[in-house]
């Protein structure tokens, strides 16, 4: 009767704490994995976007210019070395006519019709993804490669070689742009022949800035964001630069008609007139979008 009741109370005991604090831990680890994993599943697809899209059409544009000695869209009986040269015009002629660079010096100062950008359509557009945009170019990107030979990353596909589709950290589709244009002494964003990148989340933007120049200052290096106002005192020079703006959890101003300036100001569809410190800061929004310059070799 005795062993009987024994049984009957080690049937019915629960578990010990030593049970519990054991079956809590492998809970945390296994929340602690699953929050790594997205990590790591992120950081893979932002070094994809790095190695087998945006690397591959610097390539790109590098192999344009070894098999043609001009950059992309430049004229090649007489270059002016900046991209969609064969647009502009020098001493009231086109540039690629010998007599009308005869007057005045062959210097970018003096040609008009500069720093159109050169893309495969319009994509976003002027504003979706900040401020500073440059005016399209007649010829095409798409056009100008296929017609010289060059392969093009695969990008969304046939056609839309210059597009790349990701997810942001809201997991909402985001699409990246790759267009080229040349940029005049001064431009902040970085002088003379640049990619320009449209689309960026701010984490993928720090992140492709850390990978193109080591450091994530958008107003420094090569890879910088696009419309940056300048530092405009002595003192400034060769300071400290500026970290990437805005974070991941305010709405982007696709469907509006704002950007998420330095004054910290994100406009979005459904978020007309909200700021990050009072606005919407929803995990379903749209992460808000960027635009960069990646200043070329040539």
């Amino acid at each position: 009767m005795k062993k009987t009741t024994q049984l009957r109370r080690a049937s019915q005991a629960g578990f010990t704490l030593i049970e519990l604090t054991l079956v809590l831990a492998v809970i945390g680890l296994i929340i602690g994995a699953i929050a790594i994993g997205k990590d790591v599943q992120r950081n893979a697809e932002y070094t994809k976007i790095s190695n087998k899209f945006l690397d591959q059409w610097k390539m790109a544009y590098d192999q344009y210019y070894q098999r043609t000695g001009t950059v992309v869209g430049d004229c090649q009986q007489a270059p002016t070395f900046m991209v969609n040269g064969l647009e502009t015009s020098i001493g009231g002629a086109a540039s690629c006519q010998r007599a009308g660079g005869q007057a005045v010096a062959g210097i970018p100062e003096n040609f008009n019709n500069t720093g159109f950008k050169i893309c495969s359509g319009q994509g976003y557009a002027a504003g979706q993804t900040g401020g500073g945009d440059a005016q399209l170019a007649n010829q095409g990107l798409r056009d100008l490669m296929t017609r010289h030979g060059v392969r093009m990353p695969p990008g969304r596909g046939e056609g839309h070689e210059d597009r790349y589709v990701y997810q942001d950290t809201n997991g909402n589709s985001t699409e990246i742009q790759v267009c080229f244009q040349w940029n005049p002494a001064g431009t902040t964003s970085g002088a003379g022949n640049v990619m320009v990148v449209r689309g960026l989340t701010p984490d993928l933007a720090r992140y492709l800035d850390q990978v193109v120049d080591g450091k994530a200052d958008s107003r420094e290096g090569r890879f910088r964001i696009q419309d940056r106002a300048a530092h405009t005192q002595v003192t400034d020079a060769n300071g400290p630069g500026t970290a990437w703006e805005a974070n991941n959890t305010i709405a982007s101003n696709i469907g509006g008609n704002g950007q998420s300036g330095n004054d910290a100001t994100a406009i979005g569809a459904d978020n007309p007139n909200g700021a990050t410190a009072t606005g919407r800061q929803y995990d379903e929004d749209r992460v808000t979008l960027l635009t960069a310059h990646w200043v070329m070799d040539q």
